[in-house]
């Protein structure tokens, strides 16, 4: 290639990326601009911002501490508290403010991850398909209209950074370039534990597409420089990698004690060991499904432990299997599709469910940086698998705006969804089948409202499912009292306070009634003796 060629190669692909980017950016904000006109829900919003008076504090030396100390909300991720209280600096209580900042940071993965693929593999156009599907997948909306996922987009946004950063140190291996991974990768987990397999993600890169440890025959007959076989050498890679292990460990550790001490760790009695593994194998092939068919997305998947068919998990864990055997075959000639799957399965393992955490079997969010591996599966073997016609790059051209029409006009729909807590848990309701936690959140929602017969309903309709859910008897309580049925709340108090002794707001509201009905007068709309919100 001339001087001139090369130049003007440069050029042609400068042009490229820039409309790529551009193109990105619009996309992303087409379907997602709505957000700023979107509420806070009433699902760990209030836990992490309206409710929070540290957060709500702002960035004071004692709020900052409070960040670094706590295990509230059952995680150590002071970066994510930072964040929000950041937030609340700059917007206050407005919840398009705390929106945006989600939306611009899922911007600003799109692109970094656009940039990453594209100086690795030198394939503009493929990541340039990988980063669109991450931008505009509908799987990805929990993520980023949630302004309580701040933590996913956040940890996010430092785990592209240090990819960036490993990019470089592998062109040119400085102390000072591996420094700054660390810092990079400990700003993220910072912000969410779920970064801990960016060690394993690495490594993956290794392989392919950085090709840090091909074997000594390939590399002696690609004419590589000898002296890059001996830092090619696998073990070598993982010391390497060392230090990042080390943080590894500490945030599992800090991590598990954060979620234990809250008592979010479900134990083996609640979820034996059996079904944890069978829950996984499902989940894995739940989201690839929901990856290729993303509709009729909800909130909340309640884990139905024993109840989950048996064949479901045999015949997810035989088909992961086959996949992986494939992905092995295939690894020689298309390496690609190897660390694609590897991606996928080890990035997913913090959320699985082997440790189980909260009452879900799956979500939504969890799916956020795994699904990368599939996009890159996607992306590099379907130009692969077409035959070679003349016009096939039409062809891609064409098949890959479809594809991505179709995506954005569903993540726009989903995004919809997500306005505010009652048309959330709504269409939850209508996508769920035996699920009680929407039916709990759109009650809370009515109540607030002052649709209390509504909000009945939808604690009536919570017990039905969840006969031992003490918080929908005293909601229920707080609702007969302002409907003026003085007994019908005593006897949801009761039944409170039977399934948990130490309920405190439904001691406290017991307490009132019978402390006014001594003095023969009830306060019936007094919301500071009658809270609709539950937060213990």
């Amino acid at each position: 290639m001339t001087p001139d060629n090369f130049h003007t190669k440069i050029f042609f692909n400068m042009r490229s990326g820039f409309l790529i980017c551009l193109f990105l950016a619009l996309a992303t904000l087409a379907v997602y601009w709505q957000v700023q006109n979107h509420d806070f829900v009433n699902f760990d919003d209030d836990i992490y911002v309206t409710a929070n008076r540290h957060v709500q504090e702002g960035l004071t030396p004692e709020s900052i501490m409070w960040a670094f100390t706590t295990t509230y909300a059952a995680n150590w991720h002071p970066l994510t508290w930072i964040s929000h209280m950041l937030d609340y600096e700059i917007y206050g209580l407005n919840p398009g403010g705390h929106h945006l900042t989600n939306l611009l940071l899922h911007l600003t993965n799109t692109l970094l991850l656009f940039i990453i693929l594209g100086k690795m593999t030198g394939a503009l156009w493929r990541s340039a398909f990988v980063a669109a599907l991450f931008a505009l997948h509908p799987l990805h909306v929990e993520s980023v209209a949630w302004v309580s996922e701040r933590k996913d987009v956040l940890s996010t946004f430092w785990g592209m950074l240090s990819l960036l950063a490993y990019h470089c140190y592998v062109k040119k291996p400085r102390l000072s370039s591996f420094f700054l991974i660390i810092v990079f990768f400990t700003l993220g987990l910072m912000a969410k534990p779920m970064l801990v397999t960016l060690p394993f993600v690495l490594l993956l890169l290794d392989y392919w597409p950085l090709k840090r440890y091909q074997c000594n025959a390939d590399r002696q007959r690609e004419g590589e420089d000898k002296r890059f076989l001996a830092s090619g050498d696998i073990f070598k890679l993982i010391w390497e990698k060392v230090p990042l292990f080390i943080l590894v460990v500490i945030s599992s550790i800090l991590t598990f004690m954060a979620q234990s001490g809250m008592g979010a760790v479900r134990s083996l009695e609640v979820f034996s060991l059996k079904v944890r593994v069978a829950n996984a194998f499902v989940s894995y092939v739940s989201y690839v499904v929901k990856a290729i068919w993303p509709v009729n997305l909800g909130v909340f998947y309640p884990h139905i432990g024993e109840l989950l068919p048996w064949w479901q998990a045999v015949g997810s864990a035989v088909l992961i299997a086959a996949v992986c055997f494939w992905a092995v075959r295939m690894s020689k000639k298309h390496p690609y599709v190897l660390v694609g799957v590897l991606w996928y399965l080890g990035t997913l393992v913090p959320v699985i469910g082997l440790v189980q955490v909260g009452k879900q079997a799956l979500a939504d969010r969890y799916t956020y940086v795994p699904l990368i591996g599939i996009f890159i599966i996607v992306a590099w073997g379907v130009p692969e698998i077409l035959p070679k016609w003349r016009r096939r790059k039409i062809w891609l051209a064409v098949l890959a705006t479809a594809s991505l029409t179709i995506l954005m006009t569903l993540t726009w729909h989903q995004v919809r969804y997500w306005k505010n807590s009652i048309v959330l848990f709504e269409h939850s309701i209508r996508v769920a089948v035996n699920n009680y936690q929407p039916h709990w959140n759109l009650g809370v929602a009515l109540a607030e409202e002052g649709r209390i017969d509504e909000a009945i309903n939808h604690y009536l309709e919570v017990l039905r499912m969840k006969p031992d859910h003490h918080k929908a008897h005293n909601n229920l309580g707080i609702a007969f009292i302002i409907k003026g049925d003085i007994n019908g709340a005593v006897a949801h108090f009761q039944e409170a306070l039977r399934i948990k002794p130490d309920h405190e707001n439904a001691r406290k509201n017991l307490k009132k009634i019978l402390d006014n009905q001594q003095k023969g007068e009830l306060l019936i709309n007094d919301h500071r003796y009658f809270p609709y919100k539950d937060f213990f």
